[in-house]
C-alpha cells in the first residue's frame, strides 16, 4: 500500500460509502466519512471507535452550501463524491421538481464540492478526485431515467474536468467508477418511489403491476450482494499514484452496458 492519505467520503451511511469508508481506514488511512443524516454519522463514529478506525463522520448535506464548506476545514488528498439520490418514474410525467432534486444532488452538489475540494488541491499541486457515477449512465433503465440522466451529465463532466484540469497539474487527478447492480437497497428504494405518486392520473396505471414484477425479476438476476469487487477498484483508485481514467465492476455487467449502449 501507498503511504497514508486523508479521504474525504460523502454519502458514507449507507452503500459503496459506508463499506469505502471502513475499507480505508483498515488500510491505515485517516477518513473523514460523512453522511446525510446526523443519526448514520453517530451510528458510524460508534463503529470507529469500538474497531479503533480512524475514520471522523458527520452530517454533510450536499446540496446545502452551508454544509459543503465543511470540506475546507480539512487538508484532505482524495475526495470520494459517492452521495447520491435517485428518482423513478416516466420521463413523460415525472415532475420537473423531482428530475431537479436529483441535480441538485448528483450533479450540482457533486461538482460544487469538487470545486472546493479542488482549490485546495490546486494550491498544493497534489490530489485525487472520485466521481462515483453508475452503468446506468451507458446503459439507461426505462423509468429510472432521472437517475441515469444525473449519472450521463456526471460522466460527461468528469471526462471534461480531467482534460481541464491536465492544464494545470500532472499531479492531479480525476477518476471516473461505474458500479453496477449491487444489492445495497439503494435500486430498491429509487424504484418505489414512483409507485408513491403513480395513481390512477398516470399514463402507466394499468402497468404497475407488470412494471413490479419485470423489476424485481431484473435486480433479482443482476444484483451482487457483496460490494466487494467495487470497493476494491474505489480502493485502489485512491491509493495508486496515477488511477485510471475509469473503473468498472462487476466485469460483466460493463461488458453488457457496453453492447446495449450499442441499441439505445
Amino acid at each position: 500500500m501507498n503511504k497514508s492519505k486523508t479521504i474525504f467520503i460523502t454519502g458514507s451511511g449507507s452503500g459503496f460509502g459506508y463499506a469505502s469508508a471502513i475499507s480505508l481506514a483498515k488500510r491505515g488511512h485517516k477518513v473523514i466519512a460523512t453522511t446525510h443524516t446526523e443519526a448514520s454519522a453517530k451510528d458510524l463514529n460508534t463503529f470507529a471507535t469500538a474497531n479503533n478506525l480512524d475514520i471522523e463522520s458527520f452530517k454533510l448535506d450536499i446540496s446545502a452550501p452551508e454544509d459543503r464548506n465543511k470540506i475546507k476545514d480539512y487538508d484532505i488528498d482524495v475526495l470520494i463524491n459517492n452521495a447520491a439520490t435517485g428518482q423513478s418514474g416516466s420521463l413523460a410525467e415525472i415532475t420537473l421538481e423531482r428530475l431537479q432534486s436529483d441535480f441538485e444532488v448528483n450533479v450540482f452538489g457533486t461538482i460544487a464540492l469538487t470545486q472546493l475540494a479542488l482549490k485546495n488541491m490546486i494550491k498544493k499541486n497534489f490530489g485525487t478526485v472520485v466521481f462515483i457515477s453508475s452503468l446506468a449512465a451507458r446503459a439507461p433503465m426505462p423509468f429510472l431515467g432521472s437517475y441515469s440522466m444525473t449519472k450521463s451529465a456526471l460522466s460527461s463532466g468528469v471526462s471534461v474536468l480531467r482534460k481541464e484540469i491536465k492544464n494545470l497539474s500532472k499531479n492531479i487527478h480525476i477518476s471516473l467508477i461505474e458500479p453496477g447492480a449491487y444489492h445495497t437497497g439503494f435500486n430498491q428504494k429509487n424504484i418505489a418511489k414512483k409507485y408513491e405518486w403513480m395513481d390512477e392520473s398516470s399514463f402507466f396505471f394499468k402497468k404497475i403491476d407488470k412494471l413490479k414484477k419485470d423489476e424485481n425479476s431484473y435486480f433479482e438476476k443482476l444484483e451482487l450482494n457483496s460490494t466487494k469487487s467495487i470497493v476494491n477498484k474505489i480502493v485502489r483508485a485512491c491509493e495508486v499514484d496515477k488511477p485510471k481514467k475509469r473503473y468498472s465492476a462487476p466485469w460483466w455487467q460493463s461488458i453488457g452496458a457496453e453492447f446495449l449502449k450499442m441499441f439505445n
